[in-house]
């Protein structure tokens, strides 16, 4: 039994349960089995960590990305996305290899460990080398292994490889992996492969994760080569009849908003990423007014340049205001919904996941409230999105077992990894 209490100044158990005052949570087993107010007077024994000038919040939940891209972190910036993925990232993507991955996933591992960040999404490939870093580092990763359709070798191969991992991982680490099944992109999967994956993903019991509407040029040429939009286009292949999380979706018609909800289909929304490549703004509040459940990502560490969720939910609080010139687009409790409680149910994950509540999973990030970012506290939870940051993150849990302690790593050799990572970049540049 791994039982222990953990006692702090403050608490954001969800947007809807913010608390001004010590609160102290009993965790048993991985599981917030009691929350209450004050310290608790006789702990009768159980070990008490003590965190009287922190503010406890649920650990942030990135809905996109593609960790072991770190490596790539700055090697094709300012370019367009489809001038950026033929002319930078697939001729550097070429030169990896599984130990290359494991590495880049430790290092995207490291620094979601340290900017608050307790489950993420994940589309690559060498995916079994990136459940390892997983297993290791202690995150809860919902996983895909990439999956493109160009030729005919290329859809055996991709169905092959999801069925392995998916077989071996899914539900690993003590139920920290999940397994989803990725085709990257209809542009990138024929209609008929992405009927094949429907199928699969039917077979398997597994949701599925793909990039929908992601810029004007793939909606335009979607249109010009099949008839529909590529929302309209998954819809007709089946796939949207699964549970599908869509990455990004910035472009869209009424009728793709319509489709999306009617078939229950979570958005990822990627600002900071869809700005960098010019690929534009999601209608966010469009989504959200239809119903449609949306979550936060930050996307890969190519296209970004970093993994920080807190800058993705003060963006997407903000973003949004400015567009359509109204300061109540989305609001704080919104945006922070969005990356914890949204974030979660939009990556498959169950009720107990995402909040800080009674039989909650025991995924808890702790802010300093030394920081001036929550001087003066008028409203704590406004604080959280629009001031503070990732270096404001002192302790993690996830699943109950500490993965950040007073700023320093616990599951993590720091020095290994830079040293690998630098190796890597060397291979890289050559």
């Amino acid at each position: 039994m791994n039982k222990f209490i953990l006692e702090t100044g403050w608490a954001v158990c969800s947007a809807a349960d913010v608390r001004d005052e010590p609160t102290y949570f009993v965790v048993e087993d991985g599981i917030i089995q009691e929350i209450g107010s004050g310290t608790v007077s006789e702990p009768n024994g159980i070990p008490v960590i003590k965190r009287p000038n922190s503010v406890a919040m649920p650990g942030l939940v990135n809905t996109h990305g593609h960790a072991a891209m770190t490596l790539l972190r700055g090697a094709g910036d300012d370019l367009p996305l489809m001038q950026w993925l033929s002319e930078k990232v697939y001729p550097n993507e070429a030169k990896l290899n599984g130990e290359a991955v494991y590495w880049g996933t430790m290092l995207a591992a490291l620094e979601m460990i340290m900017s608050g960040t307790t489950t993420f999404t994940d589309m690559y490939f060498f995916m079994h080398d990136a459940a390892r870093a997983v297993e290791e580092a202690g995150l809860r990763g919902v996983l895909s292994w990439g999956m493109v359709g160009f030729s005919e070798a290329d859809r055996e191969k991709g169905i092959l490889q999801s069925t392995e991992f998916a077989n071996r991982w899914n539900g690993a680490a003590n139920g920290r992996i999940r397994v989803t099944l990725g085709p990257h992109a209809p542009y990138t999967c024929p209609p008929e492969y992405l009927t094949e994956i429907a199928e699969l993903s039917t077979e398997l019991d597994v949701p599925v994760q793909i990039h929908l509407s992601e810029t004007k040029g793939e909606v335009e040429d979607s249109i010009k080569q099949f008839g529909y939009s590529p929302i309209a286009n998954a819809q007709r292949t089946g796939l949207l009849d699964r549970p599908v999380l869509a990455a990004h979706c910035v472009h869209l018609s009424e009728a793709d908003i319509q489709i999306l909800q009617q078939h229950r289909v979570r958005v990822a929304h990627n600002p900071q990423s869809n700005l960098k490549l010019g690929s534009g703004v999601a209608p966010v509040t469009k989504l959200l007014k239809a119903g449609v459940r949306v979550g936060l990502g930050t996307d890969g560490a190519a296209s970004n340049n970093n993994l920080d969720m807190f800058e993705e939910m003060r963006l997407a609080a903000t973003l949004h205001k400015g567009v359509l010139m109204d300061a109540t687009a989305v609001t704080a409790p919104q945006a922070f919904s969005m990356a914890t409680e949204e974030g979660a149910k939009c990556a498959f994950l169950e009720e107990q996941h995402g909040t800080l509540t009674k039989g909650a999973q025991a995924d808890i990030v702790l802010l300093s409230h030394d920081s001036p970012h929550f001087w003066p506290n008028h409203n704590l939870l406004s604080n959280i999105v629009y001031a503070s940051g990732a270096d404001d993150v002192t302790d993690v849990f996830v699943q109950g077992r500490q993965l950040l302690s007073n700023r320093v790593p616990q599951t993590i050799d720091v020095e290994r990894v830079q040293f690998e990572v630098g190796r890597i970049e060397q291979l890289l540049k050559s």
